[in-house]
């Protein structure tokens, strides 16, 4: 059974979807969000979670409209994940239908939605979940930019940006030369996710960018690296590894 999340700003349209959705006996549980900010954070809790997590989600019903980040740029952002829930797109206008079919969307059904045509995208995006349809892009799967919020508002910050990631519980904090940023996400999925893009994890509390690294320092058997002016603690079971491909850097 699918789990699903529908996103619509339109209150009326978003219950009347988790209506219909729950109807259907193909979904096992529906859940709303009445933004792309707050569809963003539930996905990437189940993202974190996993395909077979508690939190994840199979497919998600998404409006286009909607005012600040839309339904085509939130789209277009999960594309970059390595395994993103399906998209059916549920809007009133029909223009964006090539977009959303070059974002790989699974079907594109318009307002006012009648029951028979959202069952038909249902029975897709089962079809799909159910065959294991390739959904990892054959590119590197990081996304360029990590989606942080900042009053509110959406931002996307450029990981090369990024010079460490603390660690603070299940969140972690990105530091850049511009400030930092609290995000949702374990130190360790940033460790995965980024170990290509040359973060290097140092501490059980901290991973650096190898080229923000601009000295090694051996201080009485304690090893440390400056990070711009900031000065981070290698704790020993690092150090090797650390020195090797800091030996080992262009």
């Amino acid at each position: 059974m699918l789990r699903a999340l529908a996103v619509d700003d339109e209150r009326p349209s978003l219950e009347e979807l988790l209506y219909l959705l729950n109807a259907d006996p193909r979904i096992g549980t529906a859940e709303g969000a009445g933004d792309a900010t707050e569809a963003l954070r539930r996905i990437n809790r189940a993202l974190e979670s996993g395909p077979g997590g508690a939190e994840a989600i199979d497919v998600v019903f998404l409006d286009i409209n909607m005012p600040g980040l839309d339904g085509l740029d939130l789209a277009r952002l999960l594309t970059g994940f390595a395994n993103p829930p399906l998209v059916v797109f549920v809007t009133a206008h029909e223009d964006f239908a090539v977009q959303a079919f070059d974002l790989k969307a699974v079907d594109y059904v318009l307002k006012p939605v009648r029951k028979e045509r959202l069952a038909e995208a249902v029975r897709r995006a089962a079809e799909l979940r159910d065959t294991a349809a390739p959904r990892i892009p054959v590119s590197e799967p990081d996304p360029d930019h990590i989606p942080v919020e900042l009053g509110g508002v959406t931002r996307f910050v450029a990981v090369d940006d990024i010079t460490h990631v603390e660690a603070q519980g299940d969140y972690a904090r990105l530091h850049t030369d511009r400030g930092s940023h609290l995000v949702r996400i374990p130190l360790s999925t940033l460790e995965e996710r980024w170990r290509s893009r040359g973060f290097v994890r140092i501490h059980r509390r901290h991973l650096v960018a190898l080229r923000h690294i601009g000295e090694l320092r051996l201080d009485a058997g304690t090893v440390s690296v400056m990070v711009g002016t900031e000065e981070l603690q290698v704790s020993r079971r690092h150090t090797r590894e650390l020195r090797d491909l800091l030996m080992r850097r262009p």
